[in-house]
């Protein structure tokens, strides 16, 4: 099986020297998205993690579909956030966009853990692993 990398406009382009996800088989990893506006490059919704996290896992979820898999394929979402004050409002706005992109009603397992994030305005950052049948 060779590795793939995945690219696609519809989600930022990575700042540092990765992909945005990578393609081996029916494995795909997403790297670990913010808050950016794949068209502007601008991190957005300053000081907003609802927003953020939507944000947030639009690009995931955009990743996932430029490999070939779809979000209802993501098996696993780990969520970094840098405050615990935070995590209601996080957890709201991620389980009302996993909920409308997993028609299943099979919601991906995730892991949440608070972290320091390489940018003051990301609140949140994300990644996926997903398998394809």
């Amino acid at each position: 099986m060779t590795k793939q990398a995945i690219r696609t406009d519809a989600a930022p382009a990575p700042a540092h020297v990765f992909h945005q996800g990578v393609r081996k088989g029916p494995f795909v990893q997403v790297s670990g998205q913010g808050p950016v506006d794949p068209a502007t490059g601008e991190y957005v919704h300053a000081g907003d993690v609802a927003a953020q996290t939507t944000r947030t896992l639009e690009n995931v979820a955009a990743i996932v579909e430029a490999s070939g898999a779809t979000f209802e394929d993501v098996v696993m979402l780990r969520v970094y956030l840098t405050s615990r004050d935070d995590f209601a409002a996080m957890n709201e706005a991620y389980g009302a966009f996993v909920t409308r992109h997993c028609p299943s009603g099979v919601l991906p397992s995730r892991t949440t853990v608070m972290v320091g994030l390489p940018r003051a305005e990301m609140l949140v950052e994300i990644d996926a692993l997903a398998i394809t049948d």
